[in-house]
């Protein structure tokens, strides 16, 4: 298998296919952290840069001590988009049809995830990069962060970043970004429903341990259950959500951590977690 492997990357190198991982993947406690590493380019979300988060979350997401995945980023921005280098007209359109199918399917590795996947946000988030924080199941970001979808300007409206975006912060708000593009600060993100919290930027780390911490004392099955139904039922009417999630409530209870959950609170101790789906 090893030999297999060896051989396709030096295929992939005689191809003239680069092998830099622009993201890098740790993992301790429960929290896999990804980081996103090109302050060069100011972590733009370039193919090679999105294959690699993508990666980092598809082959560690089923790692059965893994109870949440943290995306930050290395230096002062977050994500500055897409980068338009490759959006430029001899690339063609194949291509640029290209970077933005990855991008979809980004997210969707994202929201797919078994587990809650956290953005830790300190800096500027723009265009694909604030889509990318606004796919995120919670964001945490520092008091002096900014948030902006300025397309626009380059000629290019943020159409897919504002897929994300009008479904995390109401009409008005997501309009007033996509078509003025101008950034809004840490607070008016908070006040929109972009991001979860905001914190001093010397506070930024704890916060964000704190919410792993409480999210990884909770069962990962019953937390993968919860994650699976939350993203279905917002696609369904309210009606056909209730009663969906009146079988989900009843499956729960059934599972082997469901059952321990229930039965520990009544004998007044500590839930011991099986953490099996």
């Amino acid at each position: 298998m090893l030999a297999r492997y060896g051989n396709f990357l030096k295929q992939l190198h005689c191809a003239g296919v680069s092998l830099r991982y622009l993201s890098t993947y740790t993992c301790k406690d429960g929290v896999g952290t990804i980081l996103l590493d090109n302050e060069k380019t100011r972590n733009s979300l370039s193919l090679e840069m999105m294959n690699s988060i993508q990666r980092n979350i598809v082959e560690n997401q089923h790692d059965t001590e893994l109870r949440c995945i943290v995306l930050a980023a290395k230096g002062r921005v977050f994500s500055a988009g897409h980068n338009l280098k490759e959006l430029t007209a001899e690339r063609g359109s194949e291509h640029h049809k290209q970077v933005f199918h990855k991008c979809s399917e980004l997210i969707s590795a994202i929201q797919s995830a078994p587990v809650p996947v956290i953005a830790k946000v300190d800096g500027l988030a723009a265009a694909a990069g604030c889509q990318l924080v606004a796919s995120c199941d919670i964001a945490v970001c520092s008091d002096s962060s900014t948030f902006s979808t300025p397309g626009a300007s380059f000629g290019i409206f943020c159409s897919t970043p504002g897929i994300a975006v009008v479904r995390a912060v109401p009409r008005m708000r997501a309009a007033y970004m996509l078509f003025t593009g101008l950034p809004i600060t840490a607070h008016e993100a908070l006040q929109a429903g972009l991001v979860s919290k905001v914190v001093p930027q010397e506070q930024l780390n704890e916060e964000v341990s704190n919410i792993c911490k409480a999210i990884a004392s909770k069962s990962r099955a019953v937390i993968t259950l919860g994650k699976t139904f939350f993203y279905k039922q917002i696609s369904i009417n309210v009606g056909a959500a209730y009663e969906l999630g009146e079988q989900i409530m009843v499956d729960n209870l059934a599972t082997v951590d469901g059952r321990e959950g229930i039965k520990s609170f009544v004998e007044k101790r500590s839930p011991k977690w099986t953490h099996r789906e």
